[in-house]
């Protein structure tokens, strides 16, 4: 999944390979499934991680779609010895240490195996440095009080066996400082393991102090030949999990790298180690190391080993598996050199500044740094991305070659600069501080680095000046500007005077049938009414002409007279998006206010107000209860004693009569919810049909005459009044109009359009 994913399919496109991709039900669109010749979803029905850990689901992809060999990667099941010999009983090759029983045993042998391992050094110390303890209730005599007792140390807890030692599944505790703390830090460490593993076994070994964290990668064949490939420093960690890798390691001394080299070969020969894996040392202060563990995978900083080597290490672990010997890929110890130093940084959607809390939701913007010395090895860093909580934080892996350390540092900072990510938080910050760091670029730091350099934290905010620049103009345009004149002038307060109106009693108006018959009488009247009916759009859409944004309650007050004596026959539009948004956002009014103000102004005109179904007057859609829908009455319930209302029953009771109910898509679940909620109000309803395509055009298939006669019923048979045929877009020729209107009427004969 994600970056290595396509790291693979792209070796294996240039090795000539097809490629599959497994993905789970949240990756449905990601980046690696797009990468790949085919694709087939695991995990049905399965929380995200589990979804990549079901072995029977990908053994059966395998299976159906011809697959030759598995890739694991790196996490999820790279490691697993069951799904190792999954793949080896469905005859399927693994890319990888193929045997899921490398030759030692578990217990008391496997430990014993391991001591001669953990301590490489000059000389053997005074006293051994793992110390077994079986069984671990008495702390006589299997951790002896003496002098030559190391301290400090730790207890590490084993769980299962692995393909080789992977201490990732050992469970670290603190470290006890004093000899009294020993028994209370062995029992609880005991019991937390039997609870844990259902095993309370432990074993003891030396605590090493500020180490280095240096890693040899390995190769190996099916034909005993074994090379290594130099190694890597990974000491700057934060929690024991790397963030900035470096090879070769910067002041190790010669000696010291070939021993390291040379014992991490004899270490693969000895259990015959396959493919691609990593021998894992701490080094302490001395120049003593010892061994932690075997990453029997491809680790996700192999890219700096290939960037000083020139070895492609997927393509020799594809290739290998195939049966391939390393002499045959030109892999003989001489002949792999090393060429400049390399550097690889993590960039993670991470918040340095909040204790490196995942970021998630979408990239707004991306432009990565790039140039010579430069490679990117990402999944989901474009523009658009969205990241989810579900996967590691992983964004992009930037890797910087150079002569030294030094050059490569530099050219990391560079294009760490030039990355632009917005919309999600990313530890770029982070890392421009430690490749500042004079300990850094002196290749002096070791895994105390991050915790004892607390400088590292204090963050330069990016200033993201385009998207501020873009906000600003944006917000100009909409609103014009909000700078001060450059004057000391004061602003004239002019009052338009509307022409003098009569004000006598209102002819008689649609309110008034309304009032007495009911939505369904208003209907009727409308549709034996032989003259032409009206909207009046001043009370709303006058907002979205020249003077937006600007006319108030009182200015609408003063020209009540002229619609109540000119719209008498008609209707008045005195709500909708736009009228919220303006008295709201920019007036700092209240939108009811002006309802319960008009209506006794203006009583004989019923107003009209758009509602996009479940979106209301807003922007998105909410919960149906809000809208009064289907979905819960907006009159269940009571608050601090006070019924509550749906949106539609308070726009009704502050005086709003006929809502036009729309969905752009003609969507109808949207629709038949505003359409319901309404009715429940007890106002008219008025559906629209959005109009497209060209009706009078055998040619078009889609929006045809029976689309819209198929809406028309399911919206009639929902409780509307009134059919609205709403052509925003201008389409409605008179051809199609006559049909359209002519077969709406024909199966409809009642019902006004």
């Amino acid at each position: 999944q994600g970056e290595i994913a396509i790291r693979v399919f792209r070796a294996c496109t240039e090795l000539g390979i097809r490629t599959v991709a497994v993905y789970s039900e949240q990756d449905t669109g990601q980046m690696h499934r797009q990468k790949a010749d085919e694709a087939y979803l695991v995990g049905r029905g399965l929380p995200p991680v589990q979804a990549y850990l079901h072995i029977p689901d990908i053994i059966r992809v395998a299976q159906e779609n011809g697959v030759d060999a598995i890739h694991p990667g790196y996490g999820f099941l790279s490691e697993r010895a069951d799904f190792a010999q999954a793949c080896l009983d469905a005859g399927v090759r693994f890319v990888g240490q193929p045997s899921p029983n490398p030759p030692h045993p578990w217990g008391p042998q496997y430990l014993r195996l391991l001591r001669p391992c953990y301590y490489w050094g000059p000389q053997k110390p005074p006293n051994p440095v793992s110390t077994p303890l079986f069984p671990p209730p008495s702390l006589q005599p299997p951790i002896p009080a003496s002098p030559r007792t190391f301290y400090p140390f730790h207890t590490q807890i084993p769980s299962h066996p692995p393909i080789l030692p992977d201490p990732k599944a050992l469970y670290p505790f603190k470290p006890p400082s004093r000899a009294q703390e020993l028994e209370e830090s062995f029992s609880r460490a005991s019991s937390e393991a039997l609870a844990a593993f259902g095993n309370g076994e432990l074993f003891v070994e030396k605590f090493i102090e500020r180490p280095r964290h240096i890693e040899v990668q390995i190769l190996g064949d099916q034909h005993g030949n074994v090379v290594h490939l130099y190694e890597r420093d990974c000491s700057i960690q934060r929690r024991h999990q790397k963030v900035v890798e470096i090879a070769p390691a910067a002041r190790l001394h010669p000696d010291l790298r070939a021993r390291l080299a040379q014992d991490a070969v004899r270490l693969a020969q000895q259990v015959g180690y396959e493919n691609a894996g990593t021998v894992e040392f701490l080094v302490d202060q001395r120049g003593d190391y010892y061994f932690i563990e075997v990453n029997s995978r491809l680790q996700v900083e192999h890219t700096v080993t290939e960037e000083i080597t020139d070895v492609d290490l997927v393509h020799a672990q594809l290739q290998v598996a195939a049966g391939k010997s390393l002499p045959e890929l030109g892999l003989r110890q001489e002949s792999i050199r090393v060429n400049g130093c390399a550097i690889q940084c993590r960039v993670t959607t991470e918040d340095p500044a909040r204790g490196f809390q995942p970021d998630t939701g979408r990239i707004e913007v991306f432009r990565s740094g790039e140039g010579m010395g430069i490679r990117l090895d990402g999944a989901s860093a474009f523009q658009g991305a969205l990241i989810s909580p579900h996967y590691d934080s992983l964004l992009v892996k930037v890797v910087a070659h150079g002569p030294d350390q030094t050059a490569a540092a530099a050219k990391m900072r560079r294009a760490l600069a030039e990355f632009r990510i917005r919309g999600v938080k990313t530890n770029i910050p982070f890392l421009q501080n430690v490749l500042a760091h004079p300990q850094f670029l002196g290749g002096a730091a070791d895994t105390q680095f991050i915790d004892e350099n607390p400088e590292l934290f204090h963050l330069q905010p990016g200033q993201n000046r385009a998207q501020k620049l873009l906000h600003y103009l944006g917000h100009v345009m909409v609103n014009g500007p909000s700078t001060p004149l450059p004057v000391k002038a004061k602003a004239a307060l002019v009052e338009p005077t509307p022409p003098p109106v009569p004000m006598g009693p209102p002819p008689a108006g649609l309110r008034a049938v309304l009032e007495r018959e009911g939505p369904s009488g208003f209907a009727r009247a409308l549709r034996e009414h032989r003259g032409l009916l009206l909207t009046d759009t001043t009370f709303r859409d006058a907002h979205q002409s020249l003077l937006a944004t600007r006319v108030r309650n009182r200015d609408l007050a003063r020209i009540a007279g002229l619609a109540r004596g000119g719209f008498a026959r008609g209707f008045g539009r005195a709500g909708a998006g736009a009228t919220f948004d303006v008295a709201m956002r920019f007036l700092h009014e209240c939108p009811w206010e002006r309802l319960r103000e008009a209506a006794p102004l203006v009583p004989n005109v019923p107003f009209q107000m758009l509602l996009r179904g479940a979106n209301a007057v807003g922007y998105s859609n909410y919960p149906d209860n809000v809208m009064g829908g289907k979905g819960g009455k907006g009159g269940e319930g009571k608050r601090e004693g006070k019924e509550r209302k749906s949106f539609c029953e308070v726009a009704v009771a502050n005086g709003m009569d006929i809502f036009r109910v729309f969905d752009a898509l003609n969507y109808m679940p949207n629709l038949v919810l505003g359409v319901e909620a309404a009715g429940r109000a007890g106002a008219v309803v008025e559906a629209a049909l959005s109009y497209t395509g060209n009706v009078a055009d055998p040619s078009r298939t889609k929006y045809t005459l029976e689309y819209y006669l198929g809406l028309a019923r399911e919206l009639v048979a929902a409780g509307t009044h009134i059919l609205c045929i709403k052509d925003m877009a201008g389409l409605l020729t008179p051809e199609a109009s006559r049909l359209l209107v002519g077969a709406l009427r024909q199966e409809f004969p009642e019902i006004p359009i």
